[in-house]
């Protein structure tokens, strides 16, 4: 097969990558570095030619909700227009598990994403997964005053990046499918709780500082509202076993 990674040089889009090509796939990167841009379109129909599959990965920092569905929604826009174009049978997207019930804007932008998927010409499937393992060490990085680190109150069930990538890569094999069960990691874990033990291993010395916020979406973030409440795939990467292993 010959497949498109839409946000191909990020967390999960070099996963995506690597394993589409361990597979024996051939593996185009849609990115600025390959003449194309995603938030305009330019030189996508020319990378798109040949083209079976199509996985978007692509994520913004935007999190004001017209930011958010500005970036979503005209991102999914272009690419399915330009894959109807070029004949592409199969869109795979990735969203996140909980964005029904979390009243933020970025989940906003990704439920504009989905619908804007199901509303295509293209074939499609969509997968929701939850926080990656990655996002331990980001959440260090989002509030930062000196050496503290104000990280919010999140129950969650973190999913290895990497298991990410090769459920998408499988999806992306077989026929669409619409919206698939949902996947999520192995443990249910405080996010708190995770950034201390990443601060921990890479010696990065931050003091975290656990933040209760009011508001519907910080205490949906705080009930498990982004755990998944169905049976689906789980990852079978522990949080130690990442952060020891290579990856971590």
């Amino acid at each position: 097969m010959r497949i498109a990674v839409a946000g191909g040089t990020g967390v999960v889009g070099r996963h995506v990558v690597s394993e589409a090509r361990a597979r024996g796939h051939e593996v185009v990167v849609l990115a600025r570095s390959a003449g194309v841009d995603l938030t305009t379109g330019a030189g996508l129909v020319d990378l798109l030619d040949g083209v079976d599959a199509v996985v978007d990965v692509t994520g913004t920092s935007a999190q004001r909700r017209a930011d958010a569905e500005a970036f979503f929604g005209g991102v999914s826009r272009r690419l399915l227009e330009a894959e109807a174009s070029c004949g592409v049978g199969h869109h795979v997207a990735l969203s996140i598990v909980g964005i029904d019930d979390v009243p933020s804007g970025y989940y906003a932008g990704k439920r504009l994403q989905e619908q804007v998927v199901a509303d295509g010409q293209v074939p499609w499937t969509v997968l929701r997964a939850t926080q990656f393992h990655e996002f331990a060490e980001q959440a260090l990085g989002f509030a930062r005053v000196g050496p503290l680190s104000f990280v919010l109150r999140m129950l969650s069930q973190p999913v290895a990046a990497a298991e990410v990538g090769a459920h998408l890569v499988e999806l992306a094999e077989a026929a669409p499918a619409g919206r698939v069960p949902d996947l999520a990691g192995p443990q249910r874990l405080q996010m708190v709780d995770l950034a201390r033990r990443v601060s921990r291993a890479r010696g990065l010395g931050r003091h975290v500082v656990p933040v209760r916020l009011p508001g519907a979406a910080a205490r949906a973030m705080r009930d498990g509202t982004l755990c998944p409440t169905t049976d689906g795939p789980r990852g079978t990467v522990t949080f130690d076993e990442w952060l020891s292993g290579p990856a971590g």
